[in-house]
């Protein structure tokens, strides 16, 4: 198959875990968070910018790349991680997200979704083996099935035709993957914030024996509470020796509590969208570098970090960078957020190892709910 994934270990007080997920271009360690490169680039970031910051796997944008500058020419300049220059892991979300997030230019049919570009406005029909074979142009190493991400909130009637539809969906999706031994799979469990609904698709999906399987439609608006809910209860209905992927969570808090529930793989445009908008990240918590008492401060964004802005630079300067809005201030402050959230990764991991993430998971929270005097 496209993938093949080992469990290292397993903590012995939850069902976090350590594996090693192994892919054609390349193998990375899960607990894994994947920074978000919608039109095949990391915002501000050159693929060695991300090696340094210990990124093993990146997120790339099934309907974006579709839309510009198109699948097919990227198939015949030799495929996605030849364009891009990124010899290592690639996965590509099936464009499903968008169906949501874009529900004003769509119509969803059981056949498939007719939208309208939000480029040009120019219409389009994607059916569930069109998503498939896009991203079999594209060359991405872990395929998603196209789904149907369900609003938040919505009556539980939608939420069991559009489990049904993503179902079906799903063998479509596999049917139009047979053949290909080169390029993984994963279904997604859909189902709202109702909890039989989800075990119906979980159930459904396991059924169809997929590489890996994700945990889809959530982080649309529902509360903390229920999203850990749902994921704390939707693991267990997944099979242990297959990784399990969280779409779209990626709060350092909500990583720790989606990693204690046995969850493999994270990405979300937290850490690239905060650092454009100035907002870093910290052992201490966050900070807002535009914020004026940072513009005689001396220090690194923190001291504890090792990453280049850290090692080079100080908050006054990342500061003055900011105000002034030089393009310069864009790249520094998302090499520091991607640098934080793979050594958050791998201190999650190395917990895990030595059998302290309760331990690990408590100091952590401890730290980010305590007010600094620093951090303002």
């Amino acid at each position: 198959m496209g993938i093949e994934f080992q469990i290292l270990h397993k903590d012995k007080y939850t069902r976090a875990r350590v594996g090693i997920l192994k892919t054609a271009h390349g193998s990375f360690e899960t607990p894994v968070f994947m920074p978000v490169g919608t039109y095949g680039c990391v915002k501000s970031m050159s693929p060695d910018d991300l090696i340094e910051t210990g990124t093993k796997i990146i997120l790339a944008n099934t309907y974006h790349l579709y839309l510009r500058p198109g699948h097919k020419l990227i198939e015949e300049l030799g495929g996605l991680h030849r364009f891009i220059s990124w010899n290592h892991p690639i996965l590509t979300d099936s464009g499903g997200f968008q169906v949501f997030s874009l529900a004003k230019l769509r119509k969803i049919t059981d056949e498939g979704v007719l939208f309208q570009s939000h480029l040009d406005g120019s219409k389009h029909f994607i059916r569930p083996e069109d998503a498939i074979s896009i991203q079999r142009s594209l060359g991405s190493d872990i395929i998603m099935v196209f789904d149907e991400c369900a609003p938040y909130p919505v009556e539980k009637g939608y939420i069991e035709k559009s489990v049904q539809r993503t179902t079906e969906w799903a063998k479509r999706c596999l049917t139009a993957m047979k053949g290909n031994r080169d390029q993984a799979i994963f279904g997604i469990v859909q189902g709202g914030v109702y909890m039989d609904m989800r075990e119906k698709s979980a159930k459904e999906l396991v059924q169809m024996d997929f590489d890996g399987y994700a945990i889809g439609g959530l982080s649309v608006g529902e509360e903390k509470e229920i999203r850990n809910r749902i994921v704390r209860e939707t693991v267990p209905l997944l099979p242990t020796a297959k990784p399990v992927y969280l779409m779209g969570v990626g709060k350092p808090e909500d990583i720790i509590d989606a990693v204690t529930a046995g969850v493999d793989m994270f990405d979300c445009v937290i850490p690239t969208r905060n650092a454009r908008n100035g907002t870093l990240f910290t052992k201490e918590g966050k900070i807002v570098i535009k914020n004026a008492c940072y513009s005689k401060d001396e220090r690194p964004v923190d001291e504890d970090c090792d990453c280049y802005t850290c090692r080079n630079f100080s908050r006054a300067y990342l500061r003055h960078l900011f105000t002034t809005k030089e393009l310069l201030v864009y790249r520094l402050n998302t090499i520091h957020n991607l640098f934080y959230y793979q050594q958050l990764m791998e201190e999650i991991r190395k917990a895990i190892l030595e059998d302290r993430f309760m331990e690990f998971r408590e100091e952590f929270y401890k730290r980010i709910n305590k007010k600094e005097e620093n951090l303002c």
